[in-house]
């Protein structure tokens, strides 16, 4: 079931890359390098050789110190990929917010609040036991006391990714009124950010708690064992949702909302780039 996970995992992760490379190269590769390009990169691209790297592994012949090595470098790269996301996604609140400090400053509080107890339950010390299988590589079994303390930092990842959504409902809310609100519209900026916002966390929702539970009410041999899948879901959802700002304004998630005379609603500053939205369609 673990090496099915990881195979599902990196097979959405590579397909969903090549699908989304012309867009890529349009709006990303094609414009002036900006910040938010940066971020994208890293999110990409470390996700992307990580797996790939991590997949070759779980197939090749390892010895016992090795096999911990590379338990070890997995949970390290699954972390650095959801701090990332998590970053991406305080960037967009905060640019959401016009540029809040006050607000981003509470949000970071919370977060390394969060990173502390997900820290804590990754890399704590705790007993595990590292299993070499032939065919299918090196995994870690979990007792029910280990397992609970590694779901925490999952826990803490469902608990952020709440608090960002809550706020960017909210923002949507105050800028669009509650019966202007749609799913299924994109007629502007503000509908993307809330269509997609939507999507994210209800996409995460349903790959994060089948994920916590495994580790809090699943047997030996599932313990952790959608950790991979979660991880790569959620760096492919961001990419998606960074691409769907990169199509629409050149700043991406540094966009900062400015006051629309003419309709009385808060509208992003950076030029929508409609051209190249079009070609887009013609790849």
């Amino acid at each position: 079931m673990h090496s099915y996970s990881v195979l599902v995992a990196n097979s959405i992760l590579i397909y969903d890359h090549i699908v989304t490379l012309p867009e890529e190269i349009t709006f990303i590769w094609c414009r002036p390098k900006a910040r938010s390009a940066v971020l994208f990169f890293i999110n990409r691209y470390v996700a992307l050789l990580g797996n790939i790297c991590g997949l070759v592994m779980d197939f090749l012949p390892v010895s016992d110190k090795s096999c911990s090595h590379y338990v070890l470098a997995r949970q390290l790269l699954i972390y650095f990929q959801q701090f990332i996301v998590c970053l991406i996604l305080t960037l967009r609140v905060y640019a959401l917010y016009g540029g809040n400090k006050r607000l981003v400053k509470w949000i970071v509080t919370i977060g390394l609040g969060l990173a502390g107890a997900a820290s804590a339950g990754t890399f704590g010390h705790f007993s595990s036991n590292e299993t070499i299988l032939l065919g299918i590589g090196c995994y870690e079994t979990y007792t029910a006391k280990t397992a609970a303390r590694l779901g925490l930092a999952w826990l803490a990842l469902f608990v952020f990714e709440l608090l960002i959504f809550a706020l960017t409902v909210y923002r949507i809310f105050r800028i669009r009124g509650l019966l202007r609100l749609s799913l299924v519209t994109r007629r502007n900026i503000v509908d993307i950010i809330f269509h997609d916002g939507a999507m994210y966390f209800g996409a995460m929702v349903l790959c994060n708690i089948p994920n916590i539970l495994t580790y809090y009410s699943g047997s030996v041999a599932t313990r952790g064992s959608l950790a991979t899948f979660t991880s790569c879901m959620s760096v492919t959802l961001i990419s998606r949702l960074m691409l769907n700002l990169h199509k629409s304004i050149n700043a991406g998630i540094f966009s900062t909302p400015a006051q629309d005379g003419d309709h009385g609603l808060i509208v992003l500053t950076t030029r929508v780039d409609v051209q190249s939205a079009i070609s887009s369609h013609h790849w």
